[in-house]
């Protein structure tokens, strides 16, 4: 398709989709059209077979992001001004001929200059403006402890910087660098790419619009250099092993009164040899005797401040139940505090005494007649 195809022709009118549809609805109406379109189902109806074609040609261009991108540019350029063949300007600041521009004859040289003027002008206002310094992202490891009542830890960041003896400038001290020549400051120059004119960094001066001389030999002429500092940042409590959080501000400064970026504190939280976490609250695991979880009684639960809290347990505990102590879990955002989650597990000696193996050979013999595994049983016979 030619260039001057992009311009007269509205892809978007043609798909039947807005000029902000993402690519999910120009696909969707590709597929919906081209099937509706297709020769094989419209043999002989030379408008449908036209259509089709026009459809296909729009699709290719508008599920190309660069070709959109290209596309779009073009359509408003000239819809602020052109003036077709036979026609009058659209009003506006621009009155070219598309005969002329597609000729690439007159004084204007084709439309590769227009494009190329274009851009060179918006890279000359880029050139100068304040530039957002970028974000910054770092790793940091905790204790399980620390993760769940907060900490403050320094960090440091090493980052890039105007340098310090040339001020930025990359020329040597006492000197100037002068402006680039090939871009005449802009940063960018424009190349021809099918018919439209590019801009891309000035290969000379490697976008910085201007050429060092005699460069600084502490930045050797990039105007940069590298800084270091000490952040004191605070993890705040309850947070999570892979949890990423923002710091607004804390990144690399910005360039020419731009604002800085943001600091991304990645945090990994080690494990501990005796809590959990399950979310806000935590979990721990807390053996028994069998007397105890037979018979009930008071047992002792470590917490994660060292103070034991005392659980009662209930005749009859089964192996495995977690109980619920409220209070003792970890920090959440409002002050207060998850709970702490206790399961008992039976445990099973395994040195008995005389005595003891005496008493529980007796307690079998008293309790044989009680089958235990009767209920599975017989569920599992039902089902066969």
């Amino acid at each position: 398709m030619s260039t001057k195809d992009w311009i007269e022709k509205d892809y978007y009118k043609i798909l039947g989709v807005s000029k902000d549809a993402d690519a999910a609805t120009v696909k969707k109406a590709y597929r919906t059209l081209a099937r509706e379109l297709h020769p094989d189902h419209n043999k002989g109806d030379e408008e449908a077979e036209a259509r089709f074609k026009d459809v296909s040609e729009a699709y290719s261009v508008l599920s190309d992001p660069q070709k959109r991108k290209e596309y779009d540019e073009a359509r408003a350029l000239f819809s602020s001004g052109v003036r077709t063949p036979g026609g009058g300007s659209s009003g506006g600041s621009f009155s070219f001929d598309l005969g002329d521009l597609f000729s690439g004859g007159g004084a204007g040289g084709g439309i590769g200059d227009v494009f190329g003027g274009l851009f060179n002008q918006r890279a000359r206002s880029r050139s100068g403006a304040a530039r957002r310094g970028a974000d910054v992202e770092r790793e940091v490891s905790v204790s399980f402890i620390e993760a769940v009542e907060g900490k403050t830890i320094p960090l440091k960041l090493t980052s890039s910087a105007a340098c310090a003896s040339c001020g930025g400038t990359g020329a040597r001290a006492g000197t100037v660098p002068r402006v680039c020549p090939t871009c005449v400051g802009t940063g960018f120059t424009s190349t021809d790419s099918g018919g439209f004119g590019m801009a891309e960094p000035c290969k000379d001066c490697k976008g910085r619009g201007l050429v060092v001389d005699d460069p600084c030999p502490v930045c050797e002429g990039s105007g940069r250099g590298t800084t270091s500092r000490v952040m004191h940042v605070r993890i705040p409590a309850g947070v999570v092993d892979g949890q990423r959080i923002r710091l607004r501000g804390k990144g690399v400064p910005g360039e020419r009164g731009g604002p800085p970026g943001d600091l991304y504190v990645v945090i990994h939280v080690g494990k501990h040899p005796v809590f959990g976490r399950r979310g806000e609250h935590l979990t721990v695991t807390v053996p028994v005797t069998f007397p105890e979880a037979a018979l009930g009684g008071e047992i002792k639960v470590p917490t994660l401040t060292g103070a034991p809290v005392t659980l009662r347990l209930p005749p009859g505990t089964p192996n495995g139940r977690t109980f619920r102590v409220r209070g003792r879990g970890a920090a959440r955002k409002d002050g207060t505090r998850g709970d702490l989650l206790v399961t008992v597990e039976v445990a099973v000696p395994q040195n008995l005494s005389s005595d003891a193996r005496k008493a529980l050979e007796e307690y079998r013999a008293a309790t044989s007649g009680e089958d235990v595994r009767a209920e599975l049983m017989n569920a599992v016979a039902k089902e066969r």
